[in-house]
């Protein structure tokens, strides 16, 4: 973390990342692509997606979070900064010359060495394995939802999940949120925890730095007039005068139940979040 000095009302709580321990390598040119900005007005001139816009330029990384190169060493190369995610990333080199971005754990080095075993594996920080050989208390992330498909969830900064138990086909983890669920033990997860976990410690301490990282200034809609929000018109400030707090598109908000009642992974949750 890194503290300012108080030089405005605004410094004075602001508090930032320390990027010592990063590699200042500019991304890998075949690992990089622009996307295209998708926020904004539209052709018609009506804002299709609020409060986002501007920003800081930035390429996007491509980021491997498959590691589907089975029982191949890869070394570290850089430990690097990613304006598109939290967490930070590390660009790996496999034995056979492949370079590769993955989500870099808590505590990786450069040089160090790491793999994704196709049985059971070391459990060292950054290895790759199935949830069935990962042994109980383990923290892992970047875990699969189904075979395959590459990691999922628990992919942000300082996050990680805890292996409870294997029960036939289906490990229970312990998500960030507290909830407790079944995953498919076929499923690979990385074990340690996701890096850059001061990330939840930032103050970003003043308006232009929220622009910076693309975000536009919100209003309230009570503040509107009511051809732009359910919430807005009369005179002065009015309370909402609804059955409820509704969104700009007229729906329920705040505390309203929007899961479905059939949803499929209803039977794997064992313990939810509230």
């Amino acid at each position: 973390m890194k503290q300012y000095k108080p030089t405005t009302s605004s410094r004075r709580q602001m508090t930032g990342y320390d990027f010592s321990g990063l590699n200042r390598a500019k991304p890998l040119k075949s690992l990089t692509f622009k996307i295209k900005k998708s926020f904004g007005r539209a052709n018609n001139g009506r804002i299709t997606s609020g409060h986002r816009g501007a920003g800081h330029k930035k390429l996007y990384r491509l980021i491997d979070f498959k590691q589907g190169k089975i029982d191949i060493p890869a070394r570290i190369r850089t430990i690097e900064y990613d304006p598109n995610r939290s967490a930070r990333i590390a660009l790996i080199i496999y034995g056979d010359g492949e370079k590769r971005y993955i989500l870099s754990p808590d505590g990786l080095k450069v040089g160090d060495e790491i793999q994704t075993f196709s049985g059971k594996g070391n459990i060292e920080i950054g290895n790759r394995m199935k949830l069935r050989y990962i042994p109980q208390g383990t923290l892992v992330h970047n875990v699969e939802l189904n075979p395959g498909q590459g990691g999922k969830i628990v992919r942000s900064a300082g996050s990680s999940a805890q292996v409870l138990a294997t029960e036939g086909k289906y490990t229970q983890l312990k998500m960030p949120s507290s909830e407790v669920r079944m995953i498919l033990s076929e499923n690979l997860a990385s074990i340690g925890q996701v890096s850059n976990p001061e990330h939840i410690h930032i103050n970003l301490g003043k308006a232009g730095r929220s622009r910076w990282l693309g975000r536009r200034p919100r209003v309230r809609g009570s503040a509107m007039n009511p051809v732009d929000h359910p919430h807005g018109g009369g005179e002065g400030a009015q309370p909402i005068g609804l059955t409820g707090p509704k969104t700009p598109w007229g729906k329920p908000a705040r505390g309203v139940k929007t899961r479905k009642r059939k949803n499929k992974s209803n039977n794997l949750i064992i313990r939810r979040r509230k």
